[in-house]
């Protein structure tokens, strides 16, 4: 064929497609497969740098839920413990401890105890310890209720502090 013919379109494209298949070429027409190094990079870049604003936000939240729970147990206590008193006229002691709300003590023996009991169980504290319950209370109450904070240890700050019953509503 002569270059001074002109040739269809259709005949064009096709010895176009034909001619780059022997070259190696990628087919017309056919998405590029996979990802460049450079284009991974810039992913895993992104994903770092938004892990990096996102992860403390969500531990402070963690943190915060944590608090607020151990409060709501506190509160529960609190009212099954005042229950207790109505019935009985006093708290139970140090030792009876926050079990007496759900089992019946016997030493001493409590008359009024209310069939079924104030709980129906004991809970752990968002962090997996008991509550502490001291009657007679050290810190101004007629008794102390708190959890030890996330360390499981006296004192601390922040998540680490105690939450009792006379700083519930800090």
């Amino acid at each position: 064929m002569l270059s001074s013919e002109v040739q269809p379109a259709h005949t064009v494209a096709r010895n176009f497609i034909v001619n780059s298949k022997r070259r190696g070429a990628a087919p017309i027409g056919r998405k590029a497969r996979g990802l460049t190094l450079i284009e991974i990079m810039v992913v895993v870049v992104i994903l770092g740098i938004l892990a990096a604003i996102v992860a403390p936000n969500v531990i402070g939240q963690l943190d915060r839920a944590a608090v607020a729970k151990a409060k709501q147990d506190i509160r529960a206590y609190e009212t099954a413990l005042n229950l207790y008193r109505l019935d009985n006229f006093k708290y139970p002691t140090t030792d009876q401890g926050l079990q007496a709300l759900v089992t019946q003590p016997n030493d001493p023996t409590v008359r009024n105890w209310r069939p079924g009991g104030y709980i129906s169980g004991l809970r752990k504290d968002p962090w997996g310890n008991d509550y502490v319950y001291v009657h007679p209370g050290q810190r101004g109450g007629e008794y102390d209720l708190y959890s030890l904070g996330a360390d499981g240890q006296e004192g601390g700050e922040g998540p680490n502090a105690d939450i009792g019953n006379w700083n519930i509503d800090q």
